[in-house]
């Protein structure tokens, strides 16, 4: 294959995903205002002896995941996979649809977030009725690890 070529193939496989990023990319936004919980509050929920504690589910990336993940979280993998999203309604099936649910990404910035909206969808669909998406702004590692927040490392 000559440079011209390959060069091509790049551009080609650059365009498609840019599409497919546009086609995903701000649907964290379209989630309600009132859909969502600050790292700052759900931090006070965490560490509250009054609370009942929420189901914490991170929809990123497993490297994320992997890499430091909210304490306590639990992982079935990306909003944006079927696969994922499958995993996660297996796992709160059996739960009363009026479990406290956090779920939350932080893979990039909100705006570019392909993961959190479906799992959001995925659930209210379902009946959840007490689901909050953690609005994270920035990334994970500046919205949460930075702020020294409850972290866990690794699996």
């Amino acid at each position: 294959m000559t440079h011209s070529k390959n060069r091509r193939i790049f551009l080609l496989v650059a365009a498609f995903m840019a599409v497919v990023l546009a086609a995903y990319g701000y649907q964290a936004s379209l989630i309600s205002n009132s859909h969502l919980i600050s790292p700052e509050d759900l931090v006070k929920v965490l560490q509250s002896s009054k609370l009942a504690p929420p189901l914490v589910i991170s929809v990123g990336p497993h490297m994320l995941y992997a890499q430091a993940h909210i304490t306590g979280a639990e992982y079935f993998g990306p909003g944006s996979d079927l696969n994922g999203l499958q995993r996660l309604r297996a796992r709160v099936e059996s739960l009363p649809r009026n479990k406290f649910i956090v779920i939350y990404c932080g893979c990039c910035p909100w705006n570019h977030c392909p993961n959190a909206k479906p799992a959001d969808d995925a659930l209210r669909e379902m009946g959840f009725g007490n689901v909050k998406v953690l609005y994270v702004a920035e990334n994970f590692g500046v919205n949460w690890v930075d702020k020294g927040y409850p972290t866990t490392r690794g699996e």
